[in-house]
């Protein structure tokens, strides 16, 4: 490994963030007894064999692509009691949003739950799921019902398709507040927007001539140390996911395997700042802060002292010491969020 394979590998990747975070990938498992076959993937609605599904669910897959996603992947089951196998299919596979569009209500806390721990554990799955206040970044509570195209009239559990898809499709320099759903003709208005969207709640709107998203959010409501309020908008943390990944999949792929050397450690770390500056000139990153990656010393003096006393150590005198199959590292960012509001005076 050497520094200008990583530093040209995480350069591509960040010039092509914005890009690629517009062409994210839809999963939906949809329940279907038309044929056996369990797993499809569709680049686009051409590619859809009409005699493969019901109507029902083509008009799902429809809705889907009108967020213009890059790929749609279909799990289909013969019933509810089949989750479980196209979770474990999903599993495996790399999509962004997940959509049930036939799910019951009993079954949304299961799906959520499953979502949630895979985040936790690393990976960057979301979903979009009908009235379900999990209080994670990881799940967006979609709760407008009634959603009208005048000549059909889609549930909230239907409807997150659209949503789903909505979401895939926009990039990393846009959020999706104030998207417009061309496709509705009206949908069943709430009475407490505000106080909706304070509970996270991901809702639409009729601002007289459109329906829009009133407000791009998950539906983390609880704040923490680890949850901040800037978590609580889709765009940011779909920004941190494709950090996470790209990140992930460079270690994986140009340093994994390699010498856990001092040496390699920087090289990564310069690597992963050459990264940050070029995710700031593209519009990720928030351009009044100093980015930057390190060692993590905490953590490697947590590690450390577990095998032997290094309380008398100095934390450049920690940043060298040896840790084995390990290489801790943290990193320090902003991310750029979208202008959704504007406050202004007008003096007289």
């Amino acid at each position: 490994m050497g520094l200008p394979e990583l530093t040209i590998t995480f350069k591509k990747l960040a010039e092509t963030a914005v890009k690629r975070s517009g062409n994210g990938v839809v999963a939906l498992i949809l329940t279907d007894t038309t044929k056996q076959d369990t797993t499809y993937a569709y680049s686009n609605e051409n590619d859809i064999v009409k005699s493969h599904w019901s109507t029902a669910n083509l008009n799902y897959l429809s809705l889907a692509f009108l967020g213009n996603p890059k790929k749609v992947i279909v799990e289909r089951v013969q019933s509810e009691e089949e989750y479980d196998d196209a979770k474990a299919r999903l599993g495996h596979k790399k999509w962004n949003y997940l959509a049930i569009p036939g799910i019951t209500q009993e079954k949304v806390s299961d799906i959520a739950t499953w979502i949630i721990g895979l985040h936790e554990a690393g990976k960057t799955y979301k979903a979009v799921l009908p009235n379900s206040e999990s209080d994670n970044i990881g799940i967006i509570n979609y709760t407008t019902d009634e959603n009208s195209t005048g000549t059909k009239t889609y549930t909230t559990a239907e409807y997150c398709a659209r949503i789903a898809g909505l979401l895939a499709g926009i990039p990393l320099n846009r959020s999706a507040t104030g998207e417009v759903l061309s496709d509705l003709v009206s949908v069943k208005e709430s009475t407490t927007p505000d106080d909706d969207i304070n509970n996270g709640k991901f809702i639409l709107i009729n601002d007289g001539e459109h329906i829009e998203v009133a407000r791009s959010i998950n539906s983390l409501t609880t704040l923490d140390d680890d949850h901040s309020e800037d978590m609580k908008s889709i765009k940011i943390v779909e920004g941190m996911d494709l950090m996470a990944d790209d990140i992930q999949l460079t270690f994986r792929e140009n340093y994994k395997g390699g010498s856990n050397s001092l040496d390699n450690k920087e090289l990564f770390i310069a690597a992963c700042n050459q990264y940050f500056t070029t995710l700031v000139t593209e519009g990720v990153l928030f351009d009044g802060y100093d980015h930057y990656a390190e060692i993590d010393v905490d953590a490697q003096r947590k590690w450390l002292s577990e095998k032997y006393d290094v309380s008398e150590l100095t934390d450049a005198e920690i940043k060298k010491q040896n840790t084995g199959k390990i290489m801790f590292m943290a990193a320090h960012v902003q991310m750029q969020d979208a202008a959704e509001d504007m406050r202004m005076t007008i003096y007289m």
